[in-house]
């Protein structure tokens, strides 16, 4: 049981977000964006505790991705 909170439960929440914001963008909703950037930087945190940068550089580079793909969708809208 201590392996499945190892991270205080963040990483079961970060990806409970990804998901639904791959669900959300799929309905192209643009809250689906702002899901990914609050998941993104919970797996940066999580890469942190994980000391496994390559996970929290990955997800702060697709925190920008995501932040770009929302700001087109205000700027469409």
């Amino acid at each position: 049981m201590d392996l499945i909170f190892k991270y205080y439960a963040i990483d079961w929440v970060a990806m409970a977000l990804s998901l639904y914001a791959v669900y959300l963008l799929g309905n192209k909703n643009k809250w689906g964006f702002v899901s990914f950037i609050i998941s993104n930087v919970l797996w940066v945190v999580v890469g942190f505790m994980m000391e496994s940068y390559a996970v929290s550089v990955g997800n702060f580079v697709f925190l920008l991705m995501n932040s770009r793909g929302l700001l087109k969708w205000i700027k469409e809208a």
